[in-house]
């Protein structure tokens, strides 16, 4: 009857999920916010709360979280990232600074803490790279001048991360300073030796990667991300950063193959996990939040967008360029619900989740819709410009 239940609860939660994301294409949204509603809906405080499979989608949503980084790090090599980390670093402080800071000061604002400050100011800070990189496709914007800039300060944000995330782990951990200390620098150089093994040696590794079989090849793969993100997890780095350092490791056609293999299993368990954090998430206390969480996504918004237009006049891109470069921007999603599962999870204010998980509804369903809705707008100022 166990096994029954569960597979019921399984089968009903996936085919949700899929009418779910037929209907964003249909209206031209971003899946995202409908699946975390999903989440809301059967989780604490939800309509029917789920009885049996909870645990199952936890490591669903694990897993979901280490395909996503794994998948993202095989879209570039270790050389594009330090080339990128070298050509934007101003770019990349301005956006740092512009969009980490609002999410830091309303949690100081609010009371909750300094480690609650951190955690918000990466809720806020890093852009949505799947939403943007689907919106720049949809919307025929990959082809456009401003477009490489709004790519670099994507990846920017994905190293930021994984220099941010260590850190974060230590507080949420509650360790001393000269334990968090030693914690973020032996994460930090974690990093370092992944990455300079990947610059290095990043041909050995695809060597003993490489197999013309799609089956072998994603086992090999899928098998060394998981083991790296738990060796990762037990030297206190983020499990996700972990999945993404072996995804950079690889490169040219074999991360192309890797990525057309992956790309349905982590459309499967990143689904997963947006549900997962939204049953963690009691709906009930999403309207206390629901006001503070649109005025924050308002100034978002204009960060991002003042973010991107000055990334792109430095690369002396047109003003119709950089209105695209900012809206480009807008959308939060897998990141951001990272942080603040990891937040959630090591109990550090009970609104957190609620404002982050109205505050990622928000801005995942409005900048897709922003961008198709503003472009004619964009096309005819350029145009008369």
């Amino acid at each position: 009857m166990h096994t029954a239940i569960l597979l019921l609860e399984l089968g009903a939660i996936l085919l949700g999920l899929g009418v779910l994301g037929a209907l964003a294409l249909r209206v031209g949204i971003s899946p995202i916010p409908l699946y975390l509603v999903a989440g809301l809906a059967f989780g604490t405080g939800g309509i029917i709360p789920l009885a049996t499979s909870e645990e199952f989608v936890s490591v669903g949503a694990e897993l979901g979280v280490i395909l996503l980084l794994l998948t993202l790090g095989l879209e570039y090599n270790a050389d594009e990232l330090v080339t990128s980390l070298k050509g934007n670093a101003r770019a990349g402080v301005v956006d740092l600074v512009l969009n980490a800071t609002p999410g830091a000061i309303v949690a100081l604002l609010l009371g909750w803490g300094p480690v609650a400050a951190v955690a918000m100011a990466g809720v806020t800070y890093a852009t949505s790279s799947g939403i943007t990189a689907k919106v720049l496709s949809d919307l025929g914007w990959i082809g456009n001048r401003e477009t490489p800039v709004v790519l670099s300060l994507l990846v920017f944000e994905d190293l930021t991360m994984a220099v941010y995330l260590p850190i974060l782990t230590a507080l949420l951990a509650g360790l001393t300073f000269v334990g968090g200390a030693v914690t973020v620098a032996i994460a930090l150089g974690t990093v370092s030796v992944v990455l300079l093994i990947a610059l290095r040696f990043g041909r050995f590794i695809e060597s003993f990667v490489a197999s013309p079989n799609s089956e072998v090849l994603l086992l090999k793969v899928v098998g060394l991300a998981l083991l790296v993100a738990g060796v990762a997890q037990q030297l206190q780095v983020s499990a996700a950063v972990g999945a993404f350092l072996v995804g950079i490791a690889l490169s040219g056609e074999l991360a192309e193959d890797a990525q057309a293999l992956l790309t349905p299993l982590r459309d499967l368990f990143a689904a997963v996990f947006f549900v997962f954090f939204g049953l963690q998430t009691d709906p009930t206390k999403i309207g206390p939040v629901a006001g503070l969480a649109a005025l924050l996504a308002l100034v978002s918004m204009v960060t991002k967008l003042l973010t991107g237009a000055y990334a792109a006049r430095r690369a002396g891109i047109a003003k119709a360029g950089r209105a695209r470069a900012g809206i480009a921007l807008i959308p939060r999603g897998e990141f951001n619900i990272v942080i603040a599962g990891l937040a959630v999870a090591a109990g550090v204010h009970p609104d957190l989740g609620p404002l982050a998980a109205a505050y990622v509804l928000i801005l995942a369903a409005f900048g897709p819709l922003a961008a198709r809705l503003v472009q004619p707008l964009i096309t005819a100022v350029a145009k008369r410009t």
